[in-house]
């Protein structure tokens, strides 16, 4: 059974940080891109970013370039999401994702192309 488990959400003032992390159990995690989504209320789940397994890099929503950054650690199954100078329009729960999902039409923007899901972890900024 396959499992993600987010964790490190809460309260932030804007333009502070947090970090986020995602703990993946029952799959073979270097096999699997782990991406960052997330939904504020009202509003459809949206793509942050991902880390492709094959090369270790990133690609990220134009909305949080220079200020998020991904990274991940095969020998743990862990990715974390670091998160600098947020915004309140930021605020929204954070869904942990794992997937193999195509790039070369921009597929990986779409939470259909992701296999597995955490439960998600809320973030909330403040003015």
């Amino acid at each position: 059974q396959v499992q993600l488990v987010e964790s490190g959400g809460g309260l932030v003032q804007a333009g502070g940080s947090l970090r986020l992390s995602c703990a993946a159990s029952g799959l073979t995690f270097s096999e699997h891109d782990m991406a960052w989504f997330r939904q504020a209320p009202g509003k459809e789940r949206e793509f942050v970013i991902v880390n492709r397994r094959k090369d270790n890099s990133a690609v990220y929503a134009d909305s949080v370039k220079g200020r998020f950054t991904i990274s991940r650690d095969n020998a743990e199954n862990t990715v974390s999401l670091q998160m600098d100078k947020l915004k309140p329009e930021e605020t929204a729960v954070y869904y942990c994702a794992a997937g193999r999902p195509t790039y070369y039409d921009g597929g990986y923007y779409l939470a259909t192309q992701y296999y597995y899901w955490g439960r998600g972890t809320q973030v909330t900024v403040s003015l």
